[in-house]
This record gives C-alpha cells, sequence and structure tokens, in this order.
C-alpha cells in the first residue's frame, strides 16, 4: 500500500508540472499587454505602468517568470491580488471555509439521496418507481446548476419565504445553494449506483445468499450495496472536485461569499494573480482527491491490486 502511495505521488508530480505551465500561460496565451488589460478602462502614465509590470514580474524573461511562479506557489506565495492588494493565498485562506462547507453539504445530500435513489431503483426494476427515478435523474443531469439554483430560489425564498435569498449569516443561508449542487451531484450518482446494483444482484453469491434464506434487506445492504459501492466510491469522490468547481457558479447566484465570488471579482477586474491562484488552487485539489479515492479503494475491498 504504501508502495502505491508513493508511486501515485510520484505520477502526480508530472501533472502538477503541467497544471502549473497552463496557469502560468493564461496571461501569456490571452491576446494583448496584461498591463493593458488590467488597466483597461482606468487613467495611468508611464510610470504606473512600469510599477504594475515590475510587480507582476512581467519585465524579466518568461522562463525566469514561469520559474519566479513555481517556487513562489511552492511556498505559499500566489502574489497579490491587483484589486485588494492582499496576497492571493490569504484571500483563498480566508473564502475557502466557506466554499468547502458548501461542498460538504452538497456531497453529502448527494451521497445519501443518489446512493438510496439507486438502490431503490435497481431493486424495483421496471417499475413505476425505477422510471419515476430515472426520468428524475436525466433531469437532474441535463440541468444546468445556474437554472435549477434560480427555481429553487423562486420558490421556497420569493413564494413561500423559507430561506434567504443570499448571504451566509446562518445555517439557511447554505440549504438552497447546498440542494442546487446536491440534486444535480445525486443524479449522476443514482445512476451510477443503480448500473452498479444491477450487475451485482446477477452475481452467483448474491443467489446463492438467497438460497440461503437471508432476508432481501440483509441481501441487499450488506452482500450487494457492498459490493456495488466500490465503483460508485470513484464517482463520489470525483464529484467533490466537481462540486467545488460547480460551486464557483452557485455561489454567484446566491451571492455566497466564497471562492466563486472571489473568481467572479477577478475575472472582472481582470486579476490575474488572483484568478491563477485559484485556478492552481483548486485543480491541485482536483488531483489530490484522485489520489485519496485510489487510497481509499484498499479499504473497501484488500483484494484490489495495486501491480
Amino acid at each position: 500500500m504504501l508502495e502505491y502511495i508513493a508511486k501515485r505521488v510520484f505520477l502526480m508530480v508530472p501533472v502538477l508540472i503541467g497544471i502549473s505551465i497552463l496557469v502560468f500561460s493564461m496571461r501569456v496565451v490571452v491576446p494583448g499587454d496584461p498591463v493593458d488589460i488590467m488597466l483597461y478602462g482606468q487613467p495611468s502614465t508611464a510610470e504606473s505602468r512600469a510599477e504594475l509590470r515590475s510587480f507582476l514580474g512581467l519585465d524579466k524573461p518568461l522562463p525566469t517568470q514561469y520559474f519566479l511562479f513555481v517556487g513562489n506557489a511552492l511556498r505559499g506565495d500566489l502574489g497579490r491580488s491587483i484589486q485588494t492588494r492582499q496576497p492571493v493565498a490569504l484571500e483563498i485562506k480566508n473564502r475557502f471555509p466557506n466554499t468547502f462547507k458548501l461542498t460538504i453539504c452538497s456531497l453529502i445530500i448527494a451521497a445519501l439521496l443518489g446512493v438510496f435513489t439507486g438502490v431503490l431503483s435497481a431493486v424495483k426494476k421496471d417499475t413505476w418507481i425505477d422510471l419515476a427515478s430515472m426520468v428524475a435523474s436525466l433531469i437532474g443531469v441535463s440541468m444546468p446548476a445556474f437554472w435549477l439554483g434560480l427555481i429553487l430560489m423562486m420558490f421556497f425564498s420569493v413564494n413561500l419565504g423559507w430561506f434567504p435569498v443570499m448571504g451566509s449569516d446562518s445555517w439557511k443561508h447554505l440549504v438552497l445553494p447546498s440542494l442546487t449542487l446536491g440534486l444535480i451531484a445525486a443524479a449522476i450518482i443514482s445512476r451510477m449506483t443503480r448500473s452498479c446494483m444491477l450487475d451485482v444482484l446477477q452475481k452467483d453469491y448474491i443467489k446463492t445468499a438467497r438460497s440461503k434464506g437471508l432476508s432481501e434487506r440483509r441481501v441487499i445492504y450488506k452482500h450487494a450495496l457492498r459490493n456495488a459501492m466500490i465503483p460508485v466510491i470513484t464517482i463520489i469522490g470525483l464529484q467533490f472536485g466537481y462540486l467545488l468547481g460547480g460551486a464557483v457558479i452557485v455561489e454567484i447566484v446566491f451571492n455566497y461569499p466564497g471562492i466563486g465570488e472571489a473568481a467572479l471579482n477577478a475575472i472582472t477586474w481582470r486579476d490575474f494573480p488572483m484568478i491563477q491562484g485559484l485556478v492552481l488552487f483548486i485543480t491541485v485539489i482536483f488531483v489530490s482527491i484522485n489520489l485519496a479515492v485510489d487510497v481509499i479503494y484498499s479499504f473497501l475491498n484488500p483484494q484490489i491490486s495495486y501491480d
């Protein structure tokens, strides 16, 4: 196990290098001078332009800029925001807990609802329950997050007044954004759970368990679901990374003060250091989640080989 983890960590190195190159290239491949883009519509002098260029390190050769960018990032220094003049790492540190709470709440909703409906759909195969579950899943997969968020906001906030429209002052502010992300992710998990359960229920050991007189509940939840959950764990783990990215859009819809709001402000103000820091931070988390999911496999099924 330790050898496998070490191998996976080693393989992450070229991935992270590639990510760093792509993130660094953002300000290189974008048409125009980054200084002109950042100062668009603002009064500036030659001295202020030179100061900003020096502040961003754009007066150095590209290879030097890249190695300085990577070296600073490894030390936790992602530069300073053009808009707030605060360190990007500090901005992320202040905002990420809100996004993390939203993601965790959404993932709990998605996992519980997705696994439950997937198992129920598989057990009730070819019934109206199965059909209703699959139709709901198809709608959930197809619906954009921002559209579902607006629908929930209109119904539960504007019409019923149960939950606030925006903000983050109490647990009530988490309900609608979490439902928005969780319902969409639940649709994906439900479809995967149903598919895996249908496959497992055809196995010989399930037939043997039933022939021994075990209750259907025990056969389903102890024997079938335990083995069906292995690929489902992959989807749940990947959904964590997707939810972090999807939270950006939902946070904007609900004006939730997290990474999404910071990303919108950075794009609006053409704040390249902030954009680069946010993209690098989220992608590194996503890669780390993939590693964590692989490690969890071994605890769910020790028979899995990592050769």
